[in-house]
């Protein structure tokens, strides 16, 4: 499904070269419920948005769904975004000037489906997320957790192979957080491929795999030499 292979990004200025990515090895495979976890300024922001096809690298090979996809134009990564990648965000991310259907069709509008077609897939998404009866609401009018679930279903209702979660219950209480989690959990064993950054520990152990990223790299946690270290950073401030 998703294959990078010795990638690395570099963030210059004039003075410094911050390596968030460095010969970064990574394989997921379709249908796998995958986790990542790592101290603030690992690389996992940059990695998903290297994933998700949301910025470049410097180098290395990235494969997504059997298509090599190093270099590609602006116009070709927005096509496979569009098709068959989902992302759901920790702030939601959501129009406030938009309803919940109008919020969920959004990506359905880019591909230029048509409006039967967008307003069954758009049923199918909220049904599958239970906020049917919250149709006609407003951002501002939900909960959290209600907002995160139209995230959920504006992510699925592209029917994606891949779905990209950055932090998802970083906004949530705890209760809603397991919510969220049993629905990612069941959206996952009906075959959509989900990678998932979360900070916290008990969230990550739910997923069917868990890794792990230090200064853009992936790690053992068991080789004893890299666990002091890992603790170590945990407290570092991230700008990545």
């Amino acid at each position: 499904m998703l294959k990078m292979e010795k990638v690395n990004k570099v963030y210059r200025t004039d003075m410094i070269e911050t390596h968030a990515l460095n010969s970064f090895d990574l394989e997921v495979k379709a249908g796998e419920f995958v986790s990542v976890m790592g101290p603030s300024g690992c690389g996992k922001t940059t990695f998903l948005n290297i994933a998700g096809l949301l910025d470049t690298f410097d180098g290395g090979r990235y494969s997504l769904d059997g298509d090599d996809v190093s270099r590609l134009t602006d116009a070709q990564m927005s096509r496979i975004r569009n098709r068959k990648i989902g992302f759901i965000f920790q702030t939601f991310n959501l129009i406030p000037d938009l309803d919940v259907v109008d919020n969920v069709d959004v990506p359905l509008r880019y591909r230029k489906v048509s409006g039967q077609e967008r307003k069954r897939a758009i049923e199918e998404a909220l049904m599958t997320v239970g906020l049917t009866s919250r149709a006609s609401h407003y951002p501002s009018q939900l909960s959290g957790g209600q907002q995160q679930r139209v995230a959920i279903a504006r992510a699925l209702v592209g029917k994606p192979k891949l779905i990209l979660a950055d932090e998802p219950t970083g906004n949530l209480d705890s209760l809603m957080a397991r919510e969220i989690l049993d629905l990612l959990g069941t959206i996952n064993r009906e075959g959509t491929t989900i990678i998932m950054v979360t900070h916290d520990p008990e969230l990550a152990a739910r997923a069917g795999r868990q890794i792990h990223l230090l200064d853009g790299r992936l790690i053992d946690l068991q080789a004893d030499q890299v666990i002091p270290l890992y603790r170590a950073r945990k407290s570092f401030p991230a700008s990545i």
